[in-house]
């Protein structure tokens, strides 16, 4: 969804009616997961992706239907093997489309919420799904305001304290509540879809290998930062513009800043004069991945180095050393790609190992 607002935006803007379809539920082994849209807009151009391709267009005909006739509609696409002409997932999954018309009546702040997300301001927006409550109404919740509303103030008050909740995590879920809003009951479903400032992935030593390493985090979705104490490597020309480059000491640079359990640290410094210090700050502070480049003599030595320093058994478990999967990488770029391959095995629990080794779902439930 967030990489096809800024088209959507356009259209709202420009008062044009939209479909928008939007994966709100999935089971088994379903290609994308919640939160995952495609829109329609005028002259039938289509935005964005619901299942890598598998019930695309059954969904563009849906989303022109909903425009026509103003009405959302809910819809579950499920394997199809016993009718070869049914429109279904070939993966053996399930999702469940809310497929709703937007305008700039139905749906007033769609512009003030695609223009939060564009600055890195968060916001959560809250649909009903299904219920005794209009189907594909909007609240759009921020930490200090609201706007719209789902049809009764009661449900507004509950959703909007639960939206707030989930934009602290970063999360997007399904809630049940009662017409009013009531916490036990569950005859409306409403969907939270949370637009968290991106992730930030902090890369330490300015060498080729961080260049690497920051395209491929930046085209992963991450705010990337390198920070090396040498201008001479620490230069912005070396470096993807969206990167952004600070020369400072790594651990002091990484004192002052703020991490959260989905920041990623790299360390690519590779002297023990920066890594002993920006370790000892990194491995007591919030992050989702702490990994560190070195041959296993390195690793080893610098180990020795942080267990002197104090640090435990416990904090040193986080460390990711050498940093990478075994891919039998040797270029910067392939290097990248193993420490990517580490960090989204590691976000989503997966094994690492290759999918023809593998039984089960390839698309596991996320942790």
């Amino acid at each position: 969804m967030r990489e096809i607002l800024p088209v959507l935006a356009r259209w709202h803007a420009a008062g044009v009616p939209f479909g928008l379809a939007t994966v709100v539920a999935v089971s088994r082994s379903a290609p994308r997961g919640p939160g995952a849209a495609m829109a329609v807009g005028p002259d039938d151009e289509v935005v964005g992706s619901v299942s890598g391709g598998c019930v695309e267009g059954a969904v563009f005909e849906l989303a022109q239907e909903v425009v026509a006739g103003g009405e959302a509609r809910l819809e579950t696409f499920g394997y199809s093997d016993a009718d070869a002409f049914a429109v279904g997932l070939t993966c053996g999954g399930e999702i469940t489309l809310l497929v709703r018309p937007v305008t700039p009546d139905s749906d007033p702040a769609f512009g003030a919420v695609a223009a939060s997300v564009a600055a890195g301001e968060p916001v959560t927006v809250a649909t009903v799904v299904d219920g005794p409550a209009p189907r594909g109404a909007t609240l759009a919740v921020w930490p200090d305001r609201s706007d719209g509303t789902l049809g009764a103030s009661g449900l507004d008050v509950a959703v909007t304290a639960d939206a707030r909740g989930e934009l602290a995590l970063g999360a997007s879920v399904v809630r049940h509540y009662g017409p009013h809003g009531e916490r036990r009951e569950d005859a409306v479903t409403v969907f939270l879809q949370s637009f968290a400032p991106p992730p930030r992935m902090l890369v330490f030593g300015a060498i080729d290998y961080a260049a690497a390493v920051a395209r491929i985090g930046d085209f992963l979705g991450y705010r990337v930062t390198v920070c090396d104490a040498r201008p001479v490597f620490a230069t912005p020309k070396r470096f993807p513009a969206a990167v952004e480059v600070v020369v400072d000491w790594p651990h002091r640079y990484l004192a002052g800043t703020e991490t959260d359990d989905r920041t990623v640290i790299c360390v690519l410094t590779h002297d023990p004069k920066f890594d002993v210090p920006l370790l000892q700050e990194a491995l007591r502070r919030p992050a989702a991945y702490i990994g560190a480049m070195g041959s296993r003599k390195t690793h080893d030595e610098r180990r020795a180095r942080l267990t002197e320093s104090g640090l435990t058994a416990a904090e040193l478990s986080r460390l990711r050393s050498p940093l990478g999967l075994d891919l039998g990488a040797r270029t910067p770029e392939e290097v990248a790609v193993s420490v990517a391959a580490e960090i989204v095995a590691l976000r989503w629990g997966g094994s690492g190992a290759p999918l023809t080794t593998t039984a089960g779902a390839i698309h596991p439930p996320a942790a």
